[in-house]
């Protein structure tokens, strides 16, 4: 993750110095080609949710529901069923990676991501607030999850204030925050009645079912606000990983910028808890493979992104079809998977420190 120095040409995906000063990001083809191969995951998921299943579809019934020729029971299991649990996926993944892909380049910490530094338990003591102390509905989880993501954020950056927001300052603190959060967690459903107690719980363990279309529109519209927001200071968020120095010399906005892409990041991740629960890990393993299989040294968002929406649209797919006609919550099956990887990410970087 270290970035090349200002001033060394760097190609494929990479920062390139040009004549005049002025620096551009190069999108190489092993960014393309790891892109298209994501939403080729995507597309095929995206094929294989739609038409099997319980009540298995062609894909020509799918395609006459969703323009309004399907019968009453094809339109039930493809628009009540299928497809907001589909659509929900794409945009919780995508959105987790990119979450994780801008505060790992932030922090300059692989394991800088909104799960580990707390912002995404943070999210869910605000849902939990709103659900077990003042019984809101779908729309007050909503906010309370938006509320407590960005309110964990603001006490994380304000502690590690004194030396920034990059290197392990902010992810130590913010595992210290996560895990006070996680405490209160328990606190609210020990406290709560047990019927609410058990909702809560059954959120927390991160969800893809029970789900229709008010948490995907309210996922689409923070999508559409935010991703434009950090694609378009894609190019700023590669410099800041050159120091805040260099990037303050080559015209960068040091703290606008980090506040900015800080705010959009803790934004998408509490969206997806919002509209999911909690999803554990995929920020952290998402960004990680697309700079490993693309081999950037600069985050690539866009790819990010695909990678993160074909991971859980695959891990959905798997908890649903294996473990039917009772599926697994996605987020366990993220949590194992995720655990297993962030073993071998510590491990690996145990490694190559130095003894």
């Amino acid at each position: 993750m270290t970035p090349g120095r200002v001033g060394s040409p760097l190609v494929s995906g990479r920062l390139l110095r040009l004549a005049g000063g002025r620096v551009s990001v190069r999108v190489g083809p092993r960014s393309v080609a790891v892109g298209a191969a994501a939403g080729a995951v995507v597309l095929v998921g995206a094929v294989v949710a739609m038409t099997t299943g319980e009540f298995p579809l062609t894909i020509a019934e799918v395609g006459e529901t969703l323009v309004g020729q399907g019968s009453r029971a094809t339109e039930f299991v493809v628009l009540t069923l299928r497809l907001p649990r589909l659509l929900l996926a794409i945009g919780v993944g995508a959105a987790l990676a990119v979450s994780g892909a801008v505060l790992q380049s932030l922090s300059r910490n692989v394991l800088g991501s909104p799960d580990v530094i707390g912002f995404t338990t943070g999210a869910s003591t605000g849902a939990l607030v709103a659900i077990i102390v003042l019984g809101a509905g779908t729309l007050g989880t909503s906010v309370g999850a938006l509320v407590g993501g960005l309110v964990t954020a603001l006490l994380v950056v304000a502690l590690a204030a004194g030396r920034g927001t990059q290197g392990p300052r902010m992810v130590l603190i913010g595992i210290g925050i996560g895990a006070a959060l996680l405490a209160v967690n328990s606190w609210l459903i020990t406290t709560a009645q047990l019927q609410t107690a058990v909702d809560a719980q059954t959120w927390l363990l991160g969800d893809l079912g029970n789900r229709g279309w008010p948490q995907v529109v309210a996922l689409g519209v923070v999508l559409v606000l935010l991703l434009p927001v950090l694609f378009g200071g894609a190019r700023r968020l590669a410099l800041l990983e050159l120091g805040d120095r260099p990037a303050g010399a080559l015209g960068v906005d040091v703290g606008r910028t980090r506040t900015l892409l800080l705010l959009g990041a803790v934004g998408l991740a509490a969206a997806s808890v919002a509209a999911a629960g909690p999803i554990p890990f995929l920020a952290l393993a998402a960004p990680q493979v697309a700079r490993s299989l693309t081999r950037a040294a600069t985050p690539v968002l866009l790819p990010s992104a695909l990678v993160g929406a074909a991971l859980l649209v695959v891990s959905d797919l798997a908890v649903t079809r294996l473990f039917a006609p009772v599926p697994l919550p996605v987020g366990i099956a993220t949590g194992l998977v995720g655990g297993l990887y962030l073993v071998a990410l510590l491990v690996r970087l145990w490694r190559r420190s130095p003894t």
